[in-house]
């Protein structure tokens, strides 16, 4: 590998010095008519974005990259990209650093119990109806941490990587995943996500709209909902923000872009 990772054929990658965002620049291009699997990556971000509009510090040194789609699937399916873009990213850490990275629902991975990459997921419909595209923007702490409790980097926590052989490493996967997805559904990519996750039965606080709930989780539904386990029984929850008991903070310790 040299400086410029190597893509696998149909990826287009678009390489920035600086720039605000990653994903603004994705939608950008999206609305120019730029393909399928264009990938932006930027070496640093002065107005990354994590969920909820988050600002989100991106000094130079990790990873940030925004990944234009154009799936042909309903809209309602679309959010279901997200769980192959997580599990493609840990596929990568754990191959490139050797390090038991795992996935949180709905879009995170920990290590050790710490955040160390988020996700956020954006689209577009056409006019006339249907998916136009999806931008699926992703950062990685690698060589540093926002200074909040409860975020990790993978040098500090003793994996020495670059970041564009974490790249290298994450663009096969995310592309064998998507294959994946668009040949066989959603079902495979459960299972590969699941593999990846929390154990089971680990016990969560899912902050919802009105409230907050306590239980174990239970892993994911077919439409790619939480399952909750409460002394009332399994709920399936689509919309939250999960903290696993032993989190000791609720601020991100990494956004999106």
């Amino acid at each position: 590998m040299t400086g410029h990772p190597d893509v696998p054929p149909g990826c287009q990658l678009i390489v920035r010095d600086s720039v605000g965002s990653t994903s603004e620049e994705a939608k950008a291009l999206a609305a120019n008519g730029a393909p399928g699997l264009t990938i932006v990556w930027a070496h640093e971000q002065t107005a990354g974005r994590g969920r909820h509009g988050r600002s989100w510090n991106s000094p130079r040194g990790n990873l940030y990259i925004s990944v234009l789609l154009r799936p042909d699937c309903a809209i309602a399916d679309a959010p279901q990209i997200g769980f192959a873009v997580g599990a493609a990213m840990a596929r990568a850490i754990r191959e490139v650093a050797g390090a038991d990275v795992e996935l949180k629902w709905p879009n995170d991975l920990l290590l050790g119990g710490a955040k160390i990459s988020g996700i956020l997921l954006e689209s577009a419909a056409r006019a006339e109806g249907g998916l136009d595209w999806v931008v699926a923007g992703i950062g990685v702490n690698v060589e540093s941490q926002p200074d909040v409790p409860g975020a990790t980097c993978l040098r500090a926590a003793g994996h020495d990587i670059t970041v564009a052989a974490l790249l290298e490493a994450f663009v096969p996967n995310l592309v064998e995943l998507l294959d994946i997805w668009e040949r066989d559904g959603f079902g495979p990519i459960r299972v590969i996500w699941a593999g990846l996750a929390l154990a089971l039965d680990t016990e969560l606080t899912v902050k919802l709209p009105d409230g907050e709930k306590a239980g174990t989780f239970s892993g994911i539904d077919d439409g790619g909902n939480l399952m909750l386990t409460t002394p009332a029984g399994t709920e399936h929850i689509a919309v939250g923000d999960v903290f696993p008991v032993s989190t000791v903070s609720r601020d991100d310790g990494a956004g999106a872009n």
